[in-house]
C-alpha cells in the first residue's frame, strides 16, 4: 500500500479495496521503519491521524464524498496547525502550538485529509539543504549521506521514501522545486497569489508561496485543485477562477507547443549529466510534437544578488516579532533588552542570523537606495524578461538544480556555494510565475535529476499538462529509492 500514488490510493478507497485506517497504519509503520534514518518528520501526529482516518472511513460508509477523503498527507512545519507544534525548524518556536490552521491546511482537512505530521525544514525556510534546521538534518532517501535539498527537504524526503502520499511545502526561492529534483518527486510552485499564504509563517512575504510535493503530476493536480483559490484572509491572494486541473490532463498532448530554452541556463557550473538529462527530456517532448525555441533571459545573472537582498530585507522585518515575548520559549535575563538579545541570540541559528543581518544592513539609513531599492528595480527587469519570453513561447524548460544531491556538510562552510544551488529557481519567485519540477533521469551515482518547466503566473494547468505528457512518455517518476 505504501507504493501507491495518491491517485491510486484514492481509487482503492473509493472502490472499497482498502480503508483509510489501513493506509494510515501502513504509512505510520513505514515512518517508524525508515524515518530514524531519513529524519523527515519533526512531529508525528499518530493518534490524531488514526482518528481522522477512522472518521474518514465512517464518512465514506455513509456515502459522503470529498476530494481527498481518507488520504494521509504531511505538512511542512512552517504552516500553522491548530494545537500541533509548529516550529519553523527553529528553537525560537520550540513548543509553539497555533490556535488556528493555515488556510491551505484547513482546505485539505475539509477535503478529507489525514494529517500524518509536520516535516523538517531549514530554519524559517532559509536554506537549500535542510541542514539549517534547528533540530536535525534530513537525509536524502536515495543516498543517506546526501542532502534532500531545501528548505522543504522533509516533505520531499517523506514523499520519496513512501512515508506520505503527498506533502505541502513552501517555495521562496526554489524550496519546493529544488528538493523535488534532488529527491526524484514532482514539485510545484504555483504563481504568486494562486494559493493563500494565511497561516504560513513568513520568510519573505513578496516571494513565499505554498506548493506541493507528490509522486505524479496527476497527484499534484489533485492537491492544487483543493488548495488553490482566493482567500479573503490573504490580501495577496488573487480573486481569480481556479481551472479544472484534472481536466487539463485528460487527452493532453504537446503538439504545436513552443518550448523555450534559455541560453543563460545552460552555461558553466551545471553538472554535465544534469544538462544532458534536461536536454534529453526536451527531445522527448519534441518527439511528441513540440518545437524548441532558443530564448534569452538577459538579467538571469542578477537573480541571486537581487533575491538575497529582497528576501533578507523582508526576513529582517518579518522575524523581528520573534523575541520571546509572545511566541515560544524565553531566555529571561531580568531586563527587557537583555532578554530580547539572549532569546534571539541563543535560539536563532547561524543562517537565520546571517540573513537577518544582511537584510537589516540593506534596509539601513544610507544603504536603502543603493541596495534594497536597486534590487527592486532590477527585479522588475527580471519580470520583464519572462513577460517577453512568454510572448514567444508557451513554456520554458530548464534544470531545477545545477547539480544532483550533494553530500551532507559539503557546502556547510561556504554560504555562497550553498546559495548557488538556487541559481535556476530564484528568478521564478522574483517574477511571481509558476514552476514545476518533474523527474527526468539519474546521474551516474543513481541520484535523481529534475526537469523544471516554467509558465506564466496562473497558467499552472499548462505546466501540469506538459509535465503529465512527459511522465506518460517516460516513467522516471515511478522509480523509488531502496531505503529501508
Amino acid at each position: 500500500m505504501i507504493d501507491l500514488t495518491l491517485t491510486e490510493a484514492l481509487r482503492k478507497l473509493n472502490s472499497g479495496e482498502v480503508t483509510s485506517v489501513a493506509l494510515t497504519r501502513a504509512l505510520l509503520d513505514r515512518i517508524h521503519q525508515v524515518d530514524p534514518a531519513v529524519r523527515a518528520f519533526l512531529t508525528l501526529t499518530e493518534e490524531q491521524a488514526l482518528a481522522q482516518a477512522e472518521a474518514a472511513d465512517q464518512r465514506r460508509a455513509r456515502g459522503d464524498t470529498a476530494p481527498l477523503l481518507g488520504i494521509p498527507l504531511a505538512i511542512k512545519d512552517v504552516l500553522a496547525t491548530q494545537g500541533v507544534q509548529t516550529t519553523c525548524g527553529s528553537r525560537i518556536l520550540e513548543g509553539f502550538r497555533p490556535v488556528y490552521d493555515a488556510t491551505v491546511v484547513q482546505r485539505l482537512l475539509d477535503a478529507g485529509m489525514v494529517m500524518l505530521g509536520k516535516t523538517n525544514t531549514d530554519e524559517f525556510a532559509m536554506g537549500s539543504s535542510t541542514e539549517n534546521s534547528g533540530y536535525f538534518t534530513t537525509h536524502n532517501p536515495w543516498d543517506l549521506a546526501r542532502v534532500p535539498g531545501g528548505s522543504s527537504g522533509g516533505s520531499a524526503a517523506a514523499v520519496a521514501a513512501n512515508m506520505a502520499y503527498g506533502a505541502l511545502g513552501t517555495d521562496t526561492g526554489g524550496s519546493v522545486r529544488q528538493p523535488a529534483s534532488l529527491c526524484g518527486v514532482v514539485g510545484l510552485k504555483p504563481g504568486y497569489g494562486r494559493v493563500s499564504r494565511y497561516g504560513l509563517i513568513a520568510y519573505a512575504s513578496s516571494l513565499d508561496q505554498v506548493g506541493t510535493l507528490t509522486r505524479s503530476v496527476e497527484d499534484t493536480a489533485r492537491l492544487l485543485s483543493v488548495i488553490a483559490g482566493h482567500d479573503p484572509k490573504d490580501s495577496t491572494s488573487m480573486p481569480l477562477p481556479v481551472p479544472d486541473y484534472l481536466a487539463a490532463l485528460a487527452n493532453a498532448d504537446v503538439r504545436g507547443l513552443r518550448i523555450g530554452l534559455p541560453r543563460e541556463y545552460f552555461t558553466t557550473g551545471i553538472q554535465p549529466e544534469v544538462e544532458a538529462a534536461v536536454r534529453a527530456a526536451v527531445d522527448v517532448l519534441v518527439g511528441l510534437g513540440a518545437e524548441v525555441v532558443e530564448i534569452s533571459l538577459p538579467h538571469t545573472d542578477y537573480g541571486l544578488p537581487v533575491y538575497y537582498l529582497v528576501a533578507t530585507a523582508e526576513a529582517s522585518a518579518n522575524l523581528a516579532r520573534f523575541d520571546g515575548v509572545r511566541y515560544g520559549p524565553r531566555e529571561d535575563r531580568g531586563e527587557m533588552w537583555a532578554t530580547y538579545t539572549a532569546t534571539r541570540g541563543e535560539r536563532f541559528g547561524p543562517e537565520v542570523k546571517r540573513r537577518i543581518m544582511l537584510g537589516t544592513y540593506a534596509l539601513s539609513a544610507g544603504y536603502y537606495d543603493a541596495y534594497y531599492l536597486k534590487a527592486q528595480q532590477v527585479r522588475t527587469l527580471v519580470r520583464q524578461d519572462f513577460d517577453e519570453a512568454f510572448e514567444k513561447v508557451d513554456v520554458i524548460a530548464a534544470p531545477a538544480s545545477p547539480t544532483t544531491a550533494f553530500k551532507i556538510g559539503e557546502k556547510a562552510d561556504d554560504p555562497l556555494q550553498m546559495y548557488l544551488s538556487d541559481v535556476y529557481t530564484v528568478t521564478i519567485n522574483l517574477a511571481g510565475i509558476a514552476g514545476l519540477s518533474v523527474p527526468c533521469g539519474f546521474d551516474g551515482q543513481g541520484l535523481p535529476i529534475g526537469l523544471q518547466l516554467l509558465g506564466p503566473a496562473f497558467q499552472e494547468d499548462r505546466l501540469l499538462r506538459v509535465g503529465h505528457v512527459y511522465e506518460q512518455a517516460t516513467g522516471w517518476h515511478t522509480r523509488r529509492p531502496t531505503v529501508g
